[in-house]
């Protein structure tokens, strides 16, 4: 046959599976990428296939086409060594390269061509691939059960137009390297489903804040103070607003040593040993000061022997010992409530809408099908018992709370993978974990009896309060707990009342449930 005689060697089922592999792999890149360039739409498993898998098939397929071919002279040469067939010349232990045969030269002139059109093809899968490796789509959609909640919030807060790799990785090869290596074993971990559920936090051996957020965040500009009003609503039949009106000392530029505040932090060296994986527990605090002098701060109540610290792990306090959770982002039932009321998503007019919405959150749900469901039903049912005309009138702004109300479960709550919105520690502030009072907690002394403040105004001052047990009019510059608490609100850290379960105010009615 003449089409055999052109293939040569290459005729044989090997090189021509290969053949065929390599065609349908390059076609297939070439379609699956004008795609995607023409539709600018990113999907996960198309892009593993488009620059992992195709190319890896279009690679093997080039390479059964001369193994193939291999073999076949190989044998016919072994044969006619050992006289089984007669040839009419002798087969050499290297192939013959004749350019003046019109044959083998329109072969070779294939052959290039060919190459050429295939090495530009996984040049350019290669490169793309590189670059689908480094996306959020990549990042976030490819496992998608395991990133689910992490994608999930970081969609949905302040660093949602910053890929993973800026923060998780930074510029450089080695930490390139260095994550794509720990990447195998992440891969391994969700191939085999040997994965904690929830995923352990912090992530260990994570690249130096100074290093990747301090790109952006620089810290020479945190000076004076930022003025900041936050907006509350009560759990009650009127959703009573509330705000707070807060001037924040960010502070701590490193040139201006004197300056005080809450980035001073980490103008200074200060290195800490903590107890457990979370940092929740932190008995030992290092300062070095400017001289060079170290001061040294111990947990009265459990503190560490000096052994133990002296064989501690003492990490070099950054950004993200206070700032762990700047894009993974988890909000309770309650600050979505009010983030729904101050940009008008939910009526704020429904009686009891916070209480009930909350309340229906917070209960135990298998799945989020059953969570879903249970939302659908809960809420336009407690309308129609409890208040019948406001069903009947508002039945449209009843509808778009139990929209919002579902949105704010599926943001927030992943059972698949045991998350919730107080599954990781928040440590900015102090309101649904210890955060600040991990170290000023009044409980942290120097030898000589110098102690780490747990006075609210090193941080921050009220300037002004509204709030329905404050008379109209009034002007507060301390802060006034909606609740009177006595002492407590001093003793008491917030975090032991409201990380519970997304409690607003104790002692206040609840709304009959439906």
């Amino acid at each position: 046959m003449a089409i055999r005689k052109t293939a040569g060697y290459a005729w044989n089922l090997i090189s021509l599976i290969g053949m065929l592999l390599a065609v349908t792999a390059a076609a297939l890149i070439v379609v699956f990428f004008a795609l995607e360039t023409i539709t600018g739409v990113e999907h996960a498993y198309l892009g593993i296939m488009t620059y992992f898998i195709f190319p890896g098939m279009l690679i093997f397929g080039l390479l059964l086409v001369p193994f193939g071919a291999w073999q076949v002279r190989n044998k016919r040469r072994k044969a006619a060594i050992e006289g089984m067939i007669s040839l009419e010349e002798e087969i050499p232990q290297f192939p013959r390269l004749d350019l003046n045969d019109p044959h083998r030269r329109h072969l070779f002139i294939f052959f290039i061509l060919a190459s050429v059109v295939f090495v530009v093809i996984v040049a350019i899968a290669s490169i793309k691939g590189f670059e689908f490796t480094e996306s959020t789509v990549f990042c976030g959609e490819v496992c998608h059960t395991v990133m689910e909640p992490e994608h999930t919030a970081w969609s949905n807060s302040p660093h949602a137009k910053v890929k993973c790799v800026e923060c998780h990785v930074g510029p450089g090869a080695a930490w390139y390297v260095k994550a794509k290596i720990s990447g195998m074993r992440q891969l391994y971990a969700v191939a085999f489903h040997t994965y904690p559920t929830p995923i352990e936090t912090p992530i260990e051996n994570l690249r130096p804040a100074r290093e990747t957020c301090e790109h952006c965040h620089w810290p020479a500009k945190f000076y004076v103070g930022r003025q900041k009003i936050f907006y509350h609503y009560a759990p009650n039949e009127d959703n009573t607003p509330r705000t707070i009106d807060m001037l924040i000392h960010i502070g701590g530029n490193p040139k201006f040593p004197n300056i005080k505040g809450i980035h001073w932090h980490i103008g200074q060296e200060v290195t800490f040993i903590a107890r457990d994986r979370k940092r929740l527990d932190i008995p030992y605090i290092a300062v070095k000061g400017k001289d060079g002098k170290l001061t040294e701060y111990s947990n009265i109540e459990n503190p560490l022997t000096k052994d133990e610290i002296a064989k501690g792990k003492k990490r070099l306090m950054d950004c993200t010992d206070c700032h762990n959770r700047p894009t993974h982002i988890y909000h309770s039932p309650g600050e979505e409530m009010d983030l729904n009321f101050v940009s008008n998503q939910i009526d704020r007019s429904l009686p009891y809408i916070k209480k009930v919405a909350v309340e229906i959150l917070e209960r135990p749900y298998k799945n989020k099908e059953e969570a879903i469901a249970a939302i659908g039903a809960g809420i336009p049912a407690y309308y129609a018992k409890n208040y019948p005309k406001v069903a009947q009138d508002k039945a449209a702004a009843i509808s778009q709370a139990v929209e919002r109300v579902k949105l704010i479960y599926s943001q927030n709550y992943f059972p698949e993978m045991k998350v919730k919105w107080n599954t990781y520690p928040n440590y900015i502030g102090h309101f649904y974990t210890p955060g600040c009072f991990r170290c000023h907690d009044g409980k942290h002394k120097t030898a000589d009896g110098h102690v780490i403040s747990k006075d609210c105004k090193i941080c921050h001052e009220v300037l002004d309060q509204v709030q329905e047990n404050i008379p109209v009019g009034k002007h507060v510059n301390q802060f006034v707990h909606p609740v009177d608490i006595g002492d407590e609100l001093y003793k008491t850290n917030c975090s032991d009342c409201h990380s519970a379960g997304g409690r607003d105010i104790p002692g206040e009615g609840r709304p009959e449930k439906p």
